[in-house]
């Protein structure tokens, strides 16, 4: 799954730059809408659909999706427009399989195979994640952008066939099931996920914890958006620059999760895990402060993003496993979707305040941090959280 997004994403970029960086704040916020609108049709879906076609077809549905906009690039249709649709639904299919993916696992694995396992089966994503990008490097020129979409296509495609034998597995055990959840179904309604949500101190802790990390990383973002093309005028370049780093991201998330989340969880608990990234993110925007040249930017947005897919979103789905089948499906995509992309949005426009207000990087770097301290002391308590959740 994650080679057919990675084969993706390098174009995503491309095209909210080629859509003018001054546009990614509308972007963000489009892509927000679009998550408003798919998280009650996918509640819908949950209530009503057993696990074993929920999770496929909504799969199956997004490899339409990609051979639509296979379609209209190949035929030159308004490449404006839909560039930025493309934008926004690879931003919303993103989140989407990810989130679905990691919700299986969740309901497959009980906690202490969680914190031993998820490091491994993270770095199954990540092999996938570095064949992506490079596929796209290679691929880019000899195939043309519109038949990379038919790659993409394929990788997703046997994903499919590996969700049908997991969910088989899965089925034959009753170990990670409860007796309030029988078989293959999910239940509830189309709003119960959600409604679940502000009644639970735990899930509020979890929306606080993803929304002060895309509020706070957004701003890196979007100033690497603006940098890159204050630096690039040729798309080529952006589009491989953008493709080497998601590269040089991988590389090092698999290392880290081959040989460090499954030792670091044991040793240290899942609150030191999310406390990791906050506490890389105040080193980072102490640096930009002090350095506020693109190098620095690119440096610590891949570190970043390593030390996101390593370890600190193992840990973050092992906070769904001390949960109820419902919620590690419906409150977790919501969570995972619309409370994600809304911190998106409010970060492109808490960042075009800022930056009307005159405030270089440094000055976005120094407002970032009281934040990323409040997000650290999140991390630890809701590892203090989960803990005492597993052994009850």
């Amino acid at each position: 799954m994650l080679c057919g997004y990675y084969v993706l994403r390098p174009l995503r970029d491309e095209m909210g730059v080629q859509g003018g960086v001054e546009n990614l704040p509308w972007l963000f916020s489009a892509t927000f809408a679009a998550m408003l609108a798919a998280a009650p049709l996918f509640g819908w879906a949950a209530a009503r659909l057993p696990r074993r076609r929920l999770v496929p077809w909504t799969y199956l549905f997004f490899i339409a999706n990609v051979l639509v906009f296979y379609a209209l690039f190949a035929g030159g249709v308004a490449p404006p427009a839909v560039a930025r649709a493309y934008f926004v639904w690879v931003s919303v299919f993103n989140l989407f399989a990810v989130s679905l993916f990691w919700s299986l696992m969740v309901d497959l694995f009980r906690p202490e195979q969680a914190a031993r396992l998820f490091g491994f089966l993270s770095a199954g994503g990540s092999c996938g994640a570095l064949a992506g990008p490079t596929l796209t490097a290679l691929l880019a020129a000899p195939f043309g952008t519109a038949n990379l979409l038919l790659v993409s296509c394929g990788f997703l495609g046997l994903a499919v066939v590996c969700i049908y034998a997991l969910i088989r597995q899965g089925g034959a055990s009753a170990s990670t099931r409860t007796p309030a959840e029988p078989g293959d179904s999910i239940g509830g309604t189309t709003w119960s996920g959600i409604a679940e949500i502000p009644r639970s101190p735990y899930l509020l802790g979890i929306v606080a914890y993803v929304l002060l990390y895309t509020v706070l990383f957004g701003f890196a973002y979007l100033e690497l958006a603006r940098m890159v093309s204050a630096t690039y005028n040729d798309s080529a370049q952006r589009t491989a620059l953008f493709a080497q780093m998601d590269l040089a991201v991988n590389v090092i998330t698999l290392l880290g999760q081959l040989l460090v989340v499954a030792k670091f969880v044991e040793k240290l608990g899942v609150g030191a895990a999310l406390a990791l990234l906050p506490a890389l993110g105040l080193a980072e925007f102490v640096a930009i402060g002090l350095a506020p040249v693109l190098a620095v930017l690119i440096a610590f947005q891949i570190l970043r993003r390593a030390a996101d897919y390593a370890i600190a979103r193992p840990a973050r789905e092992m906070l769904f496993t001390v949960l109820t089948r419902e919620a590690k499906y419906k409150s977790k995509n919501f969570i995972d979707t619309v409370v994600f992309r809304s911190g998106d949005a409010a970060s492109g426009w808490v960042y075009a305040a800022l930056k009307s207000l005159g405030l270089g990087l440094t000055g976005l770097a120094a407002a970032a941090i009281p934040g990323v301290i409040l997000w650290l002391l999140l991390g630890l308590w809701l590892g203090r959280q989960h803990a005492r959740k597993s052994s009850a």
